[in-house]
């Protein structure tokens, strides 16, 4: 027998699509899928690593990051907690279950709908635009144990702090809460906005650990998912380039800097380029935390960046996000002529996109490799070679 239970939440729940599919017939898909989009673009890569999955202890549980929402299954039914359901975007089912997730996870989701409906608090309504409970985010420290803890509310009246942080404290958990805290948003928009942060207790950052360096992650930043997947993908990655030492490096859409401390450590200097200016500001503090003073970070959209400053790499690695490169992006890093490009990705078919005009502009894709780092989900990973001619 496969080493799976259908989740009891997958009826409704859209998180998990390869639920009851047997995970070597996963895998076996989402490298299908990855070759079909490089197919479609004209994109031959001289060598093809076949999909590398998650080991088995590491299928399940593997998520430090969760961001729930406050509604209700049907209309002015009772709240739930949870996600968003299929197909249905109105609709949220409570997964109290999830199997991506630590367990002390499920356990704060209850104790958080508990709490909601022994207080009588109301979720926030997304017509009406009134109501209290927006969302929980929950983050973990997957090597330190710590959790941080971000209820989203709006600005309405009535909600008890102290009790909510009491409760939370009483809970039986397996990690450590090392801060409870709370933002304010009234934005109508529905997503996760910060208009006001309120540290209810302890800190508003955990310390996380990857590929023996330190990082501070604070309640907004940007961080990787799955770390122990990450740095399998990570090392390998890094591998590809021939060889780094005393060169000048850039990291492109480098988030909070991890792949820029790690190039740090045996360039001569690295400058991280990331449009999202918390981000910018862990990673500098993620350097200094990690002795690193060989690296530099810039706030700021790639392409703009890359076309106020002077500086000239040797090497270069991009991680953008899903949607991939702009066209202009592309073409300042092809002006460049670097000899080795190494483009990590998380949508496949935005890197084939990518691909195709590095290809046509005079690059050769030497390798890939797709990487299943989010089992039973949509989500795959993918680390290319680009050789210049």
């Amino acid at each position: 027998m496969e080493d799976f239970k259908i989740c009891v939440h997958d009826e409704f729940c859209g998180g998990c699509i390869y639920q009851g599919i047997p995970y070597e017939q996963q895998l076996t898909q989402k490298e299908e899928e990855v070759r079909g989009f490089f197919a479609d673009r004209g994109i031959k890569p001289e060598q093809f690593d076949a999909i590398e999955g998650c080991p088995a202890d590491h299928k399940y549980r593997y998520r430090n990051k969760m961001e729930y929402t406050f509604g209700d299954f049907v209309k002015d039914g009772p709240t739930c907690l949870g996600m968003h359901k299929k197909k249905n975007f109105m609709s949220i089912i409570t997964v109290d279950q999830c199997q991506l997730v630590d367990e002390d996870f499920n356990k704060i989701l209850k104790f958080n709908l508990e709490f909601a409906q022994a207080h009588n608090y109301k979720h926030y309504n997304k017509k009406s635009h009134k109501g209290l409970l927006r969302n929980l985010v929950i983050r973990k420290g997957i090597r330190t144990g710590e959790l941080l803890i971000n209820l989203v509310t709006s600005r309405e009246a009535g909600f008890d702090e102290e009790d909510y942080v009491k409760g939370l404290q009483g809970l039986s958990l397996q990690n450590q809460i090392v801060g409870i805290l709370r933002t304010l948003n009234d934005n109508i928009a529905d997503k996760v906005t910060c208009e006001e942060l309120k540290i209810l207790w302890g800190r508003d950052y955990y310390m996380e650990e990857i590929l023996g360096l330190k990082f501070k992650v604070s309640a907004f930043s940007f961080f990787q998912t799955n770390v122990e997947a990450v740095e399998r993908l990570y090392s390998e990655a890094l591998a590809l380039i021939d060889d780094f030492s005393g060169k000048k490096a850039f990291d492109l859409y480098c988030g909070t800097g991890t792949i820029s401390q790690v190039l740090a450590l045996k360039a001569k200097e690295v400058t991280g380029v990331e449009l999202v200016e918390e981000a910018v500001e862990a990673a500098k503090v993620n350097a200094e935390l990690n002795g690193l003073s060989n690296c530099k970070f810039i706030a700021g959209d790639v392409f703009n960046v890359l076309s106020s400053i002077d500086e000239k790499p040797e090497v270069i690695v991009v991680d953008p996000p899903r949607v991939g490169m702009s066209m202009d992006a592309v073409e300042k890093i092809i002006s460049y002529g670097v000899p080795q490009i190494v483009y990590i990705s998380c949508n496949p078919k935005s890197l084939a996109l990518n691909l195709q005009q590095f290809v046509y502009n005079g690059y050769v894709v030497k390798y890939a490799k797709p990487f299943d780092n989010f089992p039973w989900t949509k989500h795959t990973e993918c680390i290319v070679m680009l050789e210049r001619k």
